[in-house]
């Protein structure tokens, strides 16, 4: 690290914006202006670079004190028979001190994109899965299969960072590695081969993706289908996807849950990891579900420490209580059970849902509001404004953060603790 009176530099600063937690960037703060200047990419540039606009907290559109916006948040809750809290791009302290206040006024945790999410977690739950992590896939993967995923989308560097490296643990030769997708195609480059070989892509509609994993799990159980085609591909060719994932020493199947945008698809994610598990008594695969993007695998892991549920938790009864249905904010705001909005996201700026109950927000500073919040305090980002740690999608690895700027922002964390302390006092 280098610095300056006027400009500081900073380098090998993990990223809390991205899934898979990028860890070398090298960024130029000045002032309040900062700016990636080294291995950047279309996630993690505009969540640096993101400009403060908002320092003082509001009231109904008017600027106030902190300790006044604390007590009118406060008093909504207090009055508040069910308040729903969600958004949740945050790191560890912060989800933390958000289940506490969940906790202290019996509220419900859910989190704005819980629906992708929970197309994994069910099958975790149902049947379970045999998962990999960033570091196996980099150091042991033979082939890799993309499933109805743009990787590049969501996650720009993961080849750069775990498929085309120039060293393993093993010596393996990265550059010979294979990469199928099947139903969607990459969208970049990243995915070409540093000999240039291309991606093998198999297209399918997306809502053809069901079926043609229902077809490769059967085809890995020895099945023999009667039909020439499964969704316009013919099934010698998914037959071939499968035999070559046999024949391979390490291969890894990947999908983005938030990609797979179709009803039921836990079920498409279960006919996968039920192949992963019938190869495995042949050679070794694995799975990788991607995503956690803005903290959403953080929020969740914290979650389930605490609480023993990943998501979508009620304290209403005053103990956690899990339902994927009926504790989703969208669902208990439209029927009006829940009577108060709470949208906490230091790292995103998706702005809350419009809803006619009061809605109090502590948000990233810059937030854009359809709707004016009742409350609106604006905070710093982890990793930019204050140090504090995230998970990555394969929620093995805790990264830290670290602060590289003085903004005179607040941070989420102190901010919810006050609120949770002001509940003890307001009338």
């Amino acid at each position: 690290m280098t610095e300056s009176t006027q400009t500081r530099g900073f380098e090998n600063v993990p990223s809390p914006f991205c899934g898979i937690a990028s860890d070398d960037l090298k960024i130029e703060v000045e002032g309040r202006q900062v700016k990636v200047l080294n291995n950047g990419d279309a996630v993690t540039i505009p969540g640096f670079e993101q400009p403060i606009t908002d320092t003082v907290p509001r009231i109904a559109g008017k600027p106030a004190t902190l300790d006044q916006a604390v007590a009118r948040a406060a008093e909504i809750l207090k009055s508040a028979r069910l308040p729903v809290f969600s958004g949740f791009g945050t790191d560890v302290s912060e989800t933390r001190a958000a289940l506490s206040l969940i906790d202290r006024c019996r509220g419900v945790f859910d989190q704005m994109r819980a629906e992708g999410g929970l197309r994994n977690l069910l099958v975790l739950a149902d049947s379970g899965w045999m998962a990999t992590t960033l570091g196996e896939l980099k150091n042991r993967a033979e082939v890799l299969v993309s499933f109805g995923t743009d990787i590049e989308l969501n996650f720009p560097r993961f080849f750069e960072r775990f498929i085309w490296t120039k060293e393993t643990l093993f010596g393996g030769d990265t550059g010979k590695r294979e990469i199928i997708f099947i139903g969607r195609a990459p969208a970049g480059l990243a995915a070409i081969a540093p000999d240039g070989r291309l991606p093998k892509v198999i297209p399918c509609a997306q809502e053809s993706l069901p079926e043609v994993a229902a077809a490769l799990s059967a085809l890995a159980k020895g099945a023999r289908l009667q039909a020439e085609q499964v969704a316009g591909i013919p099934v010698a060719e998914l037959q071939s996807v499968v035999d070559r994932l046999r024949q391979a020493n390490y291969s890894v199947v990947t999908w983005a849950a938030g990609q797979l945008a179709f009803p039921n698809a836990e079920l498409t994610v279960q006919q996968l990891c039920q192949m992963v598990a019938t190869l495995n008594k042949d050679t070794r695969i694995a799975a990788l579900p991607l995503g956690g993007q803005d903290g959403d695998r953080t929020a969740s892991q914290v979650c389930s420490w605490i609480s023993g549920y990943p998501t979508r938790v009620s304290y209403a009864r005053g103990y956690p209580e899990y339902d994927p249905y009926h504790n989703g904010a969208a669902r208990l705001l439209a029927s009006g059970e829940a009577d108060t909005l709470v949208w906490v996201s230091s790292l995103s700026l998706t702005p809350p849902p419009v809803s006619e109950v009061p809605t109090v927000v502590i948000g990233r500073s810059g937030m854009r509001f359809e709707s004016e919040p009742e409350v609106f305090i604006p905070v710093g980002v982890p990793g930019i404004d204050s140090a504090g740690h995230m998970y990555r999608c394969d929620n093995v690895v805790a990264m830290p953060l670290y602060q590289i700027r003085e903004a005179g922002l607040f941070k989420a964390s102190d901010v919810l603790r006050a609120i949770e302390q002001a509940l003890g006092t307001t009338v």
